[in-house]
């Protein structure tokens, strides 16, 4: 499940509980300057107030923070959580963020490109010994990095994306593959929810499966879901949602973002996902935790 939002301090640790009673394995928090808790923080306090939930970052902007601090952040989540925690790292999308910030936005080769050295980074610090490193865009030098994390030799890394480089890049060092939008556009729009339609993620497995070679069957393969719905009418709902994308509902309803359905259509929809991508982990937007609770009382282990 994927929170937003923490009103207080209370609000917050009784969502961490709550999901946790629901049965959901990870509470998620993205990484923007939008109405959101910082991610570091706020999944420090989830994790204080469960026992068994995960926690992790969907994902941390490579360029908010520079790889030697984001390693120490990591790996004290980590050993403070006892080893509960995903590490999810990303090159940066969403160009109001850069705007609004004055961060500046280069090339997304030169993103790509820049967060896979911090990946690098993360990985040498989390590891036995001092670390050395000299790339384009970092250079570290004979540096130990502490604390190191429960989880060994690092926690498991989530990368994600649409498109082929990212997408490969993933396949090649990833524990766990978010399959994602196309995010070059910067922003949600139609042409961007496109890119997510069942065709177009047939054609991001291939790149996956190309990239990975035989590590492939040992990545979890996720999805974010964007719309989810619980409903008996989904015909409807999906047939409205198209004359706005300029699709059929049929193609609506195969999105694997989309969940629109009764409890019992939305469980076939994913066992069907789940045999033909091979997606096996399943992120929900907080506001339907309880709308989808039923859901994950069905799957949850299966």
């Amino acid at each position: 499940m994927q929170a937003h939002h923490a009103g207080s301090a209370r609000q917050w640790r009784e969502t961490a509980k709550s999901v946790e009673s629901m049965g959901y394995a990870t509470l998620y928090l993205p990484d923007h300057f939008s109405d959101q808790p910082g991610p570091i923080a706020a999944l420090m306090a989830a994790a204080d107030a469960t026992t068994t939930l995960r926690v992790g970052s969907l994902v941390f902007d490579n360029d908010y923070r520079h790889p030697v601090v984001l390693a120490k952040e990591a790996a004290t989540i980590d050993l403070l959580s006892e080893g509960r925690f995903d590490l999810g790292l990303g090159a940066g999308w969403m160009t109001s963020d850069y705007d609004k910030s004055g961060v500046p936005l280069d090339s997304a080769g030169t993103r790509i490109e820049r967060m896979h050295e911090g990946l690098q980074i993360i990985k040498g610090l989390m590891a036995e010994g001092s670390f050395s490193f000299s790339g384009n865009h970092y250079q570290v030098k004979d540096l130990e990095g502490t604390p190191k994390p429960v989880q060994k030799p690092h926690p498991p890394i989530l990368l994600g994306g649409g498109g082929r480089k990212m997408l490969s890049i993933a396949a090649r060092e990833a524990d766990i593959v978010n399959i994602n939008y196309n995010l070059q556009e910067g922003r949600i729009n139609r042409k961007m929810v496109r890119t997510g339609m069942a065709s177009a993620t047939d054609e991001k497995l291939a790149w996956m499966k190309e990239a990975a070679g035989d590590r492939f069957d040992a990545l979890e393969l996720s999805v974010t879901i964007f719309v989810a719905t619980v409903t008996d009418d989904r015909e409807s709902i999906a047939e409205a949602m198209g004359s706005g994308l300029d699709m059929g509902r049929d193609e609506v309803l195969a999105i694997p973002h989309f969940l629109i359905g009764t409890v019992e259509q939305i469980v076939d929809d994913l066992r069907a996902r789940r045999e033909r991508y091979g997606i096996s982990y399943v992120v929900v937007p907080g506001e339907v935790a309880e709308q989808m609770a039923p859901i994950v009382e069905r799957l949850a282990g299966s």
